[in-house]
């Protein structure tokens, strides 16, 4: 019986270490098949499109562009390589809190990347009390 405490006690140690080892750093799949590279930026994390899906427009043939930005100067830069997340910092164990670009309606909103595991983050943000968010796969 004794060393089956002592066994739950060093498997819970490592589970600690392990979480507070944790981090969103990486290149992650959207489910439509996109690429989002997070990465660290000084004391916190950043996000970036890394690949799109399609890699086309349909609409024009050409790589997507940020279409839907209210501002007209901005509507023409490529989605591939734009930053999303910005100044994602820890918040509370396996969650960092920060801003994420959406560019289905070219607004920044609050946000937060919630890890679900190893191999899953879920990056959530939030217009006013409606929130919404998506998961995504590590690659690397």
């Amino acid at each position: 019986m004794r060393r089956t405490h002592i066994l739950i006690a060093a498997l819970g140690a490592l589970a600690l270490a392990q979480s507070a080892a944790a981090s969103p750093v990486g290149l992650w799949r959207a489910k439509d098949g996109a690429q989002i590279r997070v990465a660290t930026c000084g004391k916190a994390v950043c996000g970036f499109i890394a690949t799109t899906n399609p890699r086309l427009d349909p609409q024009t043939g050409r790589p997507p562009v940020d279409k839907h930005n209210p501002d007209p100067a901005k509507r023409h830069r490529p989605l591939a390589g734009m930053q999303i997340l910005f100044g994602m910092a820890p918040s509370a164990p396996g969650v960092w809190s920060g801003e994420l670009y959406n560019d289905d309606d070219g607004h920044t909103y609050r946000g937060k990347i919630r890890e679900l595991g190893p191999k899953a983050i879920r990056i959530e943000g939030c217009a006013g009390a409606l929130c919404g968010g998506e998961e995504l796969s590590r690659l690397k």
